[in-house]
């Protein structure tokens, strides 16, 4: 939901099949750099031969400035205050002798849409009114067996 923090964890290769798990966690241990992508732009790098990250955060008119936190040893992003814009393809991608990736579909909902004020206000008197529709279906039904009950009552002891 917007103005959470995702972390797009790189354990989720784990869930792979065992031959590509292990392809891409050996190269990950061995190979030179990791590159996070939105969309087709570079948004984070690490260089583990010098071990060093950087965060481009100022790319694309700054819309992740401050908000992109890259972990070295599990190769995580994690982007805080996440907004509607922030929705799409991000790719970790690992570069070397044999390189591999993998996409992660990030959806971002905007919390005013989906519970805005009037909206819950007009939510809650349509529940309101339908449960005192029911209500009075209910006690007229119950009225009119006993009605029923006591015609029927009335007329068999009266013959």
């Amino acid at each position: 939901m917007e103005g959470d923090s995702v972390t797009l964890n790189s354990r989720f290769i784990e869930m792979m099949d065992d031959d590509e798990f292990w392809r891409i966690r050996s190269k990950v241990l061995t190979d030179d750099q990791i590159e996070w992508r939105f969309s087709k732009t570079l948004i984070a790098k690490i260089n583990r031969r010098v071990n060093t990250s950087t965060v481009y955060d100022d790319v694309l008119d700054g819309r992740f400035r401050d908000r992109l936190k890259l972990d070295n040893q599990t190769l995580s992003l994690t982007i805080t205050n996440i907004t509607t814009e922030d929705a799409g393809d991000y790719k970790l991608k690992i570069t070397g002798t044999k390189p591999s990736s993998i996409t992660f579909i990030v959806s971002v909902y905007n919390s005013e849409y989906c519970c805005g004020s009037t909206e819950a206000v007009m939510r809650l008197v349509l529940s309101a009114l339908v449960g005192v529709a029911t209500v009075i279906l209910l006690v007229y039904d119950i009225r009119s067996r006993r009605a029923e009950q006591y015609q029927a009552h009335i007329h068999t002891s009266g013959t």
